[in-house]
């Protein structure tokens, strides 16, 4: 058994059953690998952002890693705009990335890069010394991705420690646990904010799944707590019978209104709020300088489990009503933002996952889905866009039984709109909603946010998408997706029902 073999046999018998990957030569071991070891589902990604986001959107649904196979620096630099996604995200990813032969590496070939100083900013990284380390060292980097919190964990493999003779046997992997609570922080905490002005609750992670929420909500409705969740969550459940809570706003601005008053800023998984970038006469943190700042839960710790024990000592109302609202109606006329948003709000399936990556347009679908059919969520975590067609594609693999739609904006859709043929390869049921209003409209807000007013052709032609216009229909189906162009509501619910009731991979084009 060589070196790449007991790589794919330890990860197999670690539960790890996905592998997207974009091979090179360095990496033709763990290719011939994965037909020597059983077990193992290989998925092509023709760019690898696709394999590096299919993993981020598969580790998020179950919890586990998924492999991505890269082809040395160049390979891995290609997909570290979505590893950025997944370490915001806490995902479990394990990324076996091949570099040239030990004994080659001197000469200094054209391929040859420093892979290690590229994957040190996205997580935990090792270097492979040989094959009689490759099986320990697949386990070490499988333990790292899990945690707890999740991470990226990347293991960088030379060619001969792959093809060597390698240990007979696959490694164990120790699985992390996840920490006990601690009942003296959560008890100290709940006599500080008792009886404060105002007590603000951030939540993020895992407190957006719904035993985080509930408990969140007992705060609430007690009065006991606002509660407000992070402004772009890795995953949270949300529908009809799920508790809705207002997002920290995206701009500054807005976000300092929010916080006003604070006294105590109680974060369960969520970061302290800062802005997502300076601006003259701008300020970084968000909340209140005189407000206090507590952690109930850190991402990897028990965050549900926390705010349920908080919202006992502090005598919450166990089962608190939820407001009730009635599920949205489609709408009609032209598409803008509110009608798109308001429309797929009603048709969308019960349980399905959405992958949200609309930019702008998602404004006006986020107060609608609130009332939809329960459903999932996955957001733009790290603002690297490119991340919905591949993250809805890792979804649809990691969750075959629930329909995935892919909410995307049409600017950040073609940074990776090779994950539609990856789509139709495997013929995964995403339904990719594109919100072809023909520009990158958050740089025009930003614009004008920097008090220009009328910005020159240069400026424009920077923000506009309209020279020539992007066919995204026709695009589409060179992928192997068949494609629909709608203009008005009625046409889109049309579409996109007739999408839900077909298998495998469609596109939708709402001209807004």
């Amino acid at each position: 058994m060589n070196g790449a073999e007991t790589m794919i046999r330890t990860a197999t018998q670690a539960g790890i059953e996905v592998c997207f990957a974009n091979p090179g030569t360095t990496e033709m071991p763990l290719v011939a690998a994965l037909d020597s070891v059983l077990g193992m589902r290989a998925v092509l990604g023709v760019f690898e952002g696709v394999c590096t986001g299919a993993a981020d959107g598969y580790g998020r649904m179950t919890g586990r890693p998924a492999l991505t196979v890269l082809h040395l620096g160049p390979g891995f630099a290609n997909g570290i705009a979505n590893l950025h996604n997944a370490r915001r995200a806490h995902t479990p990813v394990v990324n076996l990335v091949g570099d040239q032969a030990s004994w080659h590496l001197a000469a200094d070939a054209p391929l040859t890069s420093d892979i290690a100083s590229l994957a040190r900013p996205v997580g935990w990284v090792h270097e492979v010394t040989g094959p009689r380390e490759s099986a320990r060292a697949t386990a070490s980097a499988i333990a790292a991705s899990l945690g707890p919190p999740g991470q990226v964990a990347t293991l960088i493999v030379p060619a001969d420690a792959q093809w060597e003779d390698a240990e007979s046997a696959p490694a164990e992997v120790a699985e992390p646990q996840m920490p006990a609570l601690d009942e003296a922080r959560i008890a100290s905490l709940a006599e500080t904010i008792h009886g404060a002005d105002r007590c603000v609750l951030l939540l993020g992670g895992q407190g957006l799944g719904e035993a985080g929420l509930r408990a969140a909500h007992r705060l609430a409705a007690s009065g006991l707590a606002d509660v407000m969740i992070e402004t772009f969550c890795a995953r949270i459940e949300r529908g009809a019978g799920l508790p809705d809570f207002p997002r920290l706003p995206y701009f500054p601005e807005q976000a300092v209104e929010a916080l006003a008053g604070t006294t105590h800023l109680v974060l369960a998984g969520a970061l302290s709020p800062v802005a997502f970038f300076g601006y003259p006469e701008g300020q970084s943190r968000l909340c209140p300088a005189s407000a206090q700042e507590h952690c109930i839960a850190q991402p990897g710790e028990d965050i549900a489990g926390a705010l349920t024990a908080l919202a006992d000592r502090l005598g919450a109302d166990t089962h608190p009503k939820l407001a009730d609202a009635p599920r949205p109606e489609p709408a009609h006329g032209p598409l803008d933002p509110a009608s798109l948003g308001r429309t797929l709000a009603a048709l969308q399936p019960d349980g399905a996952i959405v992958v949200d990556e609309a930019a702008t347009t998602g404004f006006g679908y986020t107060p609608f889905a609130a009332n939809a059919l329960p459903h999932t969520t996955l957001g733009l975590t790290g603002g690297a866009i490119g991340q919905g067609l591949p993250c809805a594609t890792g979804a649809a693999i990691a969750c075959p039984d629930r329909p995935v739609i892919a909410f995307q904006a049409d600017g950040s859709g073609l940074f990776t709109i090779q994950a539609l043929w990856t789509q139709a390869r495997e013929q995964l049921d995403v339904t990719t909603v594109i919100c072809a209003n023909r520009s990158y409209r958050i740089l025009q807000v930003e614009l004008a946010r920097a008090g220009i007013a009328e910005p020159g052709p240069n400026a424009l032609s920077l923000t506009d998408l309209r020279n020539p216009e992007i066919g995204w229909t026709h695009a589409a189906e060179a992928f192997g997706v068949p494609g629909t162009r709608v203009e008005t509501a009625e046409a889109f619910a049309q579409a996109f029902l007739q999408a839900q009731s077909e298998p495998g991979p469609h596109l939708i084009e709402a001209l807004l």
